[in-house]
């Protein structure tokens, strides 16, 4: 797995096949910038206007750039102390003919979320579909915390 912020390669093999992943790989980049800094430009240069976002696979998306940006700033990531280590297992094309990539990653909380003072980790898995401008058109993150 790869620790945020390591430089990228450009391409995976995995059971005999070659994923590219430049376009993924920038865009964790700059998904990890805006979850440092919560700002709204970096944020909304993820996702194109119409994205939608699936803070967990079955429950009601967050739609549409605007609201995505205003719910992101609300959760006020910036401001809790966390890492995240990732590596992408997977890319295909999506039902749209978008590029769809895979992403496995552990988000590691020191001072934890739900109870403060216990450190949480979480087991995430991530479906991003990257439009040809390599902005998200749709984002759904399964996660589960690590007993």
């Amino acid at each position: 797995m790869r620790r945020a912020g390591d430089q990228a390669g450009n391409a995976v093999v995995r059971g005999g096949s070659t994923i590219d992943n430049s376009a993924i790989d920038q865009w964790l980049r700059l998904y990890l910038e805006a979850w440092a800094t919560d700002a709204s430009e970096d944020i909304a240069r993820l996702f194109t206007e119409d994205a939608q976002y699936f803070t967990t696979p079955f429950r009601k998306p967050i739609s549409g750039r605007s609201a995505i940006v205003a719910w992101w700033v609300d959760q006020r990531n910036s401001a809790i102390r966390g890492t995240f280590d990732h590596e992408v297992i997977a890319q295909g094309a999506g039902l749209q003919g978008e590029s769809l990539f895979v992403v496995r990653g552990v988000t590691r909380y020191p001072d934890g979320l739900e109870e403060p003072g216990i450190a949480e980790i979480y087991h995430n898995l991530w479906l991003v579909s990257l439009g040809e401008d390599g902005r998200a058109t749709e984002f759904v993150e399964y996660w589960m915390l690590e007993d």
